[in-house]
């Protein structure tokens, strides 16, 4: 098995279930992209993936997680998104605070809109429904076209189970399955507009449907992307996000922990080679690059679908057909991760710090730059279609050591920065040299200096990611945080591809258990989770 959090995961329910299971690990710690590095002497990263809101709820209780030392920081308020205004009658610029006091968020979006104030709370009802309906769709395999249409009578009538899920979120959503159809297939903003009518509100709401993906606010389909993003929640909290005590690798570190205390073996630095197959077509096990072979019953990727079956699987084992499918698969993406230390914080135009520099709710926040009108996203992303990165980045800046004080040294604080849109491919075939890249970070930085002046003189130091990064690192092709993109032709029944949606592959024994599996991206474990228990039943019936 190649580790990420999904890998960790699936290998602590096996081994809880009986099955000895071994881990192995390319890089020097466990985690694939929800890891913290200390890439600046004392200040400690989450380097790619930075907030936690996903992860299945009966994870937590499964792998008893609290218990190995998993801590977290939940944010009150969220969402903080100032503007760029002109100050005006000795005012300063507005911004846009959202938390979970329903009264307050209305204050603060009346300042926009009277009308936008009152629907909010329908809105969010509207969409909380969407997400309890599909909420039960995560847990369980997808239906099992492939034994529907290939399997015995026997086997049909057990993949009639596979359904009820379905079902379930049809009855749920009830005569107003019409309108939450168009939320998975329309563009976001098609949605909003029927909603709202103040940019800077559309804007906040329509980040969740780009974030991660090299979509507009305009592309059919980025409604799912949205919904995607507001599944989660935590300790009893629906659509809550927080931090983890300790960056992200201590989420990895927890489940780790679960798995080796009933047994588990892992191991870092130990690439995978290759996956073994015996002359009867059927796994026996993997080949490391230092040439250990370790033979087992089944094997478990988390890396993605084009490593897995492209570089790690012997291409004869493998339909001809299935391989040029896996080929094409979209892994566009717009991400450009830069981690940034800092000597003090923030100090937004819209919401001064006081005098003593302590955090304030707002620093808590994902806070949304550029994004105070959803013409800025659109264009952020024709930029990029052109082959530019985008002249004003949409940036989601958040700042973990403002609830957590392990993170940096006293006074200073780790900043992420998540950025879009930046093209894998540059036009006119530049490369993603140290100039560009630096270049890149540069204009960034300036676009946050002008919301939040002095933010360039109080930076230690920064950490550059650009989507080939992203890959040569963490492995995540294109650079895509979700394996392969969340669009409606590759998610459920078709992740990765249609018929090959249950976690298996055409080659008996291996299995797929990361984010190019359904459902998909962030850090969640279901895939992970229910990969686990489709291996346990197949190895059962061996």
């Amino acid at each position: 098995m190649r580790t990420r959090h999904n890998g960790l995961v699936a290998a602590a329910y096996l081994q809880r279930l009986g099955v000895n299971t071994a881990v192995f690990e390319k890089r020097h710690v466990i985690g694939g992209a929800a890891v913290t590095e200390e890439i600046i002497p004392g200040f400690k990263f989450s380097r790619a993936s930075y907030l936690l809101s996903l992860l299945r709820p009966q994870i937590y209780t499964d792998l008893e997680l609290k218990k190995h030392g998993l801590r977290l920081h939940l944010r009150n308020p969220y969402s903080f998104t100032p503007m760029l205004e002109d100050h005006t009658a000795g005012k300063g610029p507005r911004s846009l605070l959202l938390g979970t006091d329903m009264a307050e968020n209305q204050k603060q979006i009346a300042q926009f809109s009277q009308k936008d104030a009152q629907a909010f709370p329908r809105y969010e009802e509207f969409m909380n429904r969407l997400a309890s309906a599909i909420d039960p769709l995560l847990d369980a395999a997808p239906v099992d076209m492939a034994t529907f249409q290939r399997g015995s009578l026997l086997q049909r009538f057990q993949a009639l189970s596979t359904l009820k899920p379905l079902l379930r979120a049809g009855l749920t959503l009830g005569a107003q399955l019409p309108q939450y159809y168009q939320v998975l297939t329309a563009p976001i903003m098609k949605v909003l507009d029927q909603w709202f009518e103040s940019e800077p509100l559309k804007a906040t709401l329509a980040t969740d449907a780009v974030i991660g993906a090299m979509t507009s606010p305009h592309t059919p389909g980025s409604g799912y992307v949205l919904l995607h993003h507001v599944m989660g929640g935590l300790e009893g909290t629906p659509g809550a996000w927080g931090y983890v005590q300790g960056g992200m690798g201590a989420l990895s570190e927890a489940i780790a922990s679960s798995a080796t205390a009933h047994g588990a073996n892992i191991f870092t630095e130990k690439a995978v080679a290759k996956v073994q197959v015996s002359s009867r077509g059927r796994v026996q096990g993997v080949v490391l690059q230092d040439g250990t072979e370790v033979r087992s019953r089944v094997v478990l990727s988390n890396a993605s679908p084009q490593i897995t079956f492209l570089k790690l699987t012997p291409q004869e084992w493998l339909p001809e057909e299935f391989v040029g499918k896996i080929s094409q698969l979209d892994t566009q993406s717009p991400v450009t991760k830069i981690n940034v230390a800092v000597d003090k914080l923030p100090n937004f135009l819209s919401a001064p710090n006081t005098s003593e520099g302590q955090p304030l709710p707002h620093h808590q926040c994902s806070i949304h730059l550029n994004c105070e009108d959803s013409h800025l996203l659109h264009q952020a992303f024709e930029d990029a279609m052109d082959g530019l990165p985008s002249h004003r980045p949409m940036i989601e800046l958040c700042i973990p050591s403002s609830l957590d004080s392990t993170l940096a040294p006293p006074g200073c604080h780790v900043i992420s920065l998540f950025t879009q849109y930046t093209p894998y491919a540059l036009a006119g075939g530049k490369a993603w040299d140290e100039q560009e890249r630096e270049a890149y970070a540069d204009k960034v930085f300036d676009w946050i200096e002008a919301y939040a002046p002095g933010f360039k003189g109080s930076v230690v130091g920064r950490d550059i990611l650009t989507p080939p990064d992203l890959e040569r690192i963490f492995g995540l092709p294109g650079g895509n945080i979700f394996h392969c993109a969340m669009s409606l032709d590759q998610l459920y029944f078709a992740r990765p591809l249609p018929l090959h949606s249950s976690y298996r592959c055409p080659l008996p024994g291996l299995y797929l258990c990361g984010s190019g599996a359904h459902p998909g991206g962030g850090v969640m474990g279901a895939a992970g989770r229910n990969a686990a228990h489709v291996v346990f039943k197949d190895l059962r019936n061996l």
